[in-house]
Order: structure tokens, then C-alpha cells, then sequence
């Protein structure tokens, strides 16, 4: 549970961080290579994550012996970091290098959240 919310903490610091630095720093680049309204995309993917991973791990610290639902909202928590690593960090990579190619694994990331999300919800079904 302290991982979920350390990672959260740690992403919501990221986010807000490459959020201003793509306001103010990469605002010329990316308006010129068009990616801003992607890289913009990244920022607020990731940060609504490290909001639902605090959530997991409060959560998890929450229903404490309950098993069944622990182990969900592990996997929920796994989803959602494998989620941002993945669909967040293709759009940066995109961003930063112009490398298209990544943004074929974008989706797999936005599944990844799909199913962190179910997963969430499936724990307290």
C-alpha cells in the first residue's frame, strides 16, 4: 500500500513538474512540432493516475485483511503504473524525439488504465 502511494506522489511531483516545464520551457517546440496538445494529453493521463494510485494505496490500507480485495487493488495499482509508464512515457518519447513509431504502443498503456480502473471497481463489487 505505502508503494501505490509513494508511486502516486511521485508522479503527481512529475506531472505538475513537466506540466510547467512544457508550459513555459517547450511551449516554442512543441507548438512548432504541433505536440502540444499531445504532450499536454501525457501530463493529464498521468496525473489523474497518480491520484488513483494514492487511492489504491489508501484504500488497501482501508480494508487491511480483506484478501480478495487486497490482491484486486494490487493489481489495479500495477495496472495503473504500467498504464502511465507506458501510455504517458510513448507520448513524452513522442514528443521529445518526433520518434512516431512509439504511439503504436500508446494503447497498450490507455488499456492498462482501462483495466486498473476495472480492477478497482471488481474490488468492491
Amino acid at each position: 500500500m505505502k508503494f501505490f502511494i509513494q508511486a502516486g506522489a511521485v508522479l503527481g511531483l512529475l506531472g505538475v513538474a513537466l506540466g510547467a516545464f512544457g508550459a513555459h520551457a517547450l511551449r516554442v517546440m512543441l507548438d512548432a512540432s504541433g505536440r502540444a496538445a499531445t504532450f499536454e494529453t501525457a501530463v493529464k493521463y498521468q496525473f489523474y493516475h497518480a491520484l488513483a494510485l494514492v487511492l489504491v494505496g489508501l484504500l488497501m490500507h482501508t480494508v487491511g485483511t480483506n484478501e480478495t480485495i487486497v490482491k484486486l487493488l494490487n493489481w489495479s495499482g500495477y495496472a495503473f503504473l504500467g498504464g502511465v509508464i507506458i501510455f504517458s512515457g510513448s507520448l513524452y518519447i513522442l514528443c521529445f524525439t518526433g520518434v512516431t513509431w512509439l504511439g503504436a504502443i500508446t494503447p497498450i498503456g490507455g488499456l492498462a488504465m482501462i483495466v486498473g480502473w476495472a480492477l478497482l471497481l471488481w474490488a468492491f463489487l
